[in-house]
């Protein structure tokens, strides 16, 4: 897999925006007070920390807005398998020079893989097999 020269068609997301973008992905549409209360059990994050992230992910372009009444509510104007696959493009890029193979064989070797892994991973090159036919 060559590098991806193609400029990115999503926004560049930092490890917490996708902690945000997750609850939001998840929830479909929420206000800055409902993110703080789906991450309180998880995160020890202040509500400002959240309110700044949802803002930087609106000025990126990740979320949109709308005015309800009094409220803002914010929801995802990029899709989730968007998001993971410019990333996962970004991380072959940087670290594996594009290539898939040695990522996964890398991978494969350090860490326990189940057999229902296994087999899902043969369906997917099975499947791009038959893509490569055509």
């Amino acid at each position: 897999m060559p590098p991806n020269p193609q400029p990115p068609s999503s926004p560049k997301i930092s490890d917490a925006e996708w902690t945000v973008m997750k609850v939001l992905w998840e929830r479909g549409s929420s206000t800055v007070a409902e993110v703080v209360k789906d991450l309180e059990g998880r995160l020890h994050w202040k509500p400002r920390t959240v309110q700044t992230l949802v803002r930087r992910l609106a000025e990126k372009g990740a979320l949109a807005v709308e005015t309800v009444g009094r409220e803002f509510r914010y929801y995802p104007a990029v899709a989730q398998d968007e998001c993971q696959l410019e990333e996962s493009r970004s991380f072959l890029d940087r670290v594996f020079d594009g290539r898939l193979a040695p990522f996964v064989a890398g991978l494969m070797e350090r860490e326990e893989v189940s057999k229902d892994d296994l087999e899902a991973l043969r369906q997917v090159l099975r499947d791009a097999e038959k893509n490569l036919k055509k």
